[in-house]
């Protein structure tokens, strides 16, 4: 049955301004935007918070079925509690690397995120969500940027936090997230054969979505 409603993705590694360009790009459509990295984050707090060991897979299995977890526009819930904020600190990025490697997991996230997107417009950001949640959307991007783009760009947004971090360090933890998320057995970082890439090096968040913006525009059907 062809879809009806519109479905974009945005994938691509960490830092290369997904997040950003998602969120612009869904209040420029009227479009609702999805953060799936989001829920990845909030389901290793949660494990954090409940002495998961991370590389358990059988544990993991076990504990993200019982993990509540809602999306409403600009929040996340982790058992009913607002963890906005607390998904975003280092240690959390961390695990999340670890946690999203897991075939339970990846399995119930990916359940979810397509009830959040039915009958929707969306604009959702990941790694695969081009490729394995919805290799039927409607537009596909990779959005890509230089490694030492991307650590500046983590490194400030840490910083805003309050969060202070060794740039060297940063740099190594992004090359290792970028490893694992492309070598996983399981929804692997890449771009999807129909996906449109757009390196964000030395480009604006404006001059990016504005990109994107003209490619939606040319397939969406007339009204």
């Amino acid at each position: 049955m062809r879809r009806t409603n519109m479905i974009i993705t945005i994938d691509g590694p960490a830092g290369a301004g997904k997040s950003t360009a998602a969120r612009m790009l869904a209040r420029r459509l009227s479009f609702e935007f999805l953060d799936t990295g989001a829920m990845y984050r909030a389901v290793a707090l949660s494990a954090l918070r409940a002495g998961i060991e991370l590389r358990d897979e059988p544990a993991l299995a076990r504990f993200v079925r019982g993990v509540s977890l809602e999306m409403p526009a600009g929040l996340v819930l982790l058992d009913g509690a607002d963890v906005s904020v607390a998904i975003r600190s280092q240690a959390v990025s961390d695990a999340a690397s670890l946690v999203a490697t897991s075939p339970a997991v990846r399995e119930h996230l990916v359940h979810l995120q397509r009830i959040i997107a039915a009958d929707r417009n969306i604009v959702c950001e990941g790694r695969d969500q081009g490729t394995v949640v919805f290799p039927d959307a409607t537009c596909k991007f990779f959005l890509i940027a230089d490694a030492e783009e991307r650590a500046r760009r983590r490194h400030r947004d840490l910083a805003v936090r309050g969060e202070a971090i060794d740039p060297a360090t940063l740099m190594e933890t992004l090359r290792r997230r970028d490893r694992q998320d492309a070598t996983r057995p399981v929804g692997p970082m890449k771009a999807a054969d129909d996906a449109i890439e757009i390196d964000s090096t030395g480009l604006s968040s404006e001059q990016v979505v504005e990109r994107m913006e003209a490619v939606v525009l040319s397939r969406r059907s007339p009204a």
